[in-house]
């Protein structure tokens, strides 16, 4: 193993603990926590000490308790919309795929339209029409995903419907659900889990900014954004309210692009055999 595929073998079991850390955190948030999600018994913004270690909220609630609850948020929201983006993505980019000339053409523009939508303003649509829930937020990041993997479901379908094996089995009257299932869909799985990695950890970043504009889930839900926001005020005098879901929401987004960049070295053997 060259010194190069050893730096990518490292990151992808750096990016799998913190992860994984970050899942047993949120796991665990569903059976037990610190303190009751809503107990506000524990003073306004004291420091860290034995009854709560990292101190409290504005509010005397446990900032461990509430990132905990974050985590399984940020998790579930990540989640959901990799699942609805690229269940409808990968769809849609299969049927432009094979679509006739005109039908792909016109798929291609409404994709290019869509993504230039800012995603922030689709979930504000969302939540105009719906209300503010970790249900919209899913829904609106899920829809906005959805558009950047359906164009690259396209990009590759179109290329590997060029290749001449693709030709001789049409040829030799294969029928296309098959040469979908056969073909198709091994040749772009690899490069589309990897998308789906990187867009996993997008995800956790829109949710937590969708919840800092008060557009996430409502309390007393704690996402990592709301607890950013919250803490604002009071950055100065309480530092730890702000950087503690700072801190988790950098290290659950830098663990998921470790993955994402080992998961391309495991799926591509071309950058493999140049490592």
């Amino acid at each position: 193993m060259s010194g190069r595929s050893r730096r990518r073998s490292v990151a992808l079991v750096v990016g799998g603990v913190v992860v994984g850390l970050v899942v047993l955190v949120a796991v665990v948030s569903l059976f037990w926590t610190p303190y009751a999600p809503d107990d506000t018994t524990g003073g306004r913004l004291t420091g860290p000490s034995g009854a709560h270690w990292l101190g409290t909220d504005k509010l005397g609630q446990d900032l461990v308790t509430r990132l905990m609850i974050g985590a399984r948020i940020a998790l579930e929201t990540g989640l959901g919309a990799v699942l609805l983006g690229g269940a409808l993505g990968i769809a849609f980019g299969l049927a432009a795929g094979f679509a006739q000339r005109w039908l792909d053409d016109t798929v291609a523009a409404l994709l290019d339209i869509l993504i230039a939508f800012p995603t922030l303003l689709l979930a504000m649509l969302v939540v105009a029409a719906r209300g503010a829930s970790l249900t919209s937020a899913v829904l609106a990041i899920g829809l906005a995903m959805s558009a950047i993997v359906a164009r690259l479901t396209r990009i590759l379908v179109k290329r590997v419907l060029a290749q001449d094996y693709i030709t001789a089995s049409r040829t030799s009257g294969t029928p296309w659900l098959r040469v979908i299932w056969e073909h198709v869909l091994p040749n772009i799985w690899p490069t589309l889990v990897v998308n789906l990695a990187l867009q996993f950890g997008l995800a956790v970043l829109a949710e937590a900014s969708l919840s800092y504009l008060g557009l996430g889930p409502p309390p007393p839900n704690a996402s990592w954004g709301q607890l950013l926001q919250e803490a604002q005020a009071t950055v100065l005098t309480a530092p730890v309210g702000a950087l503690a879901p700072g801190v988790a929401l950098v290290l659950l987004v830098v663990g998921v692009n470790l993955i994402a960049d080992g998961l391309r070295d495991v799926a591509d053997p071309t950058r493999r055999r140049s490592a």
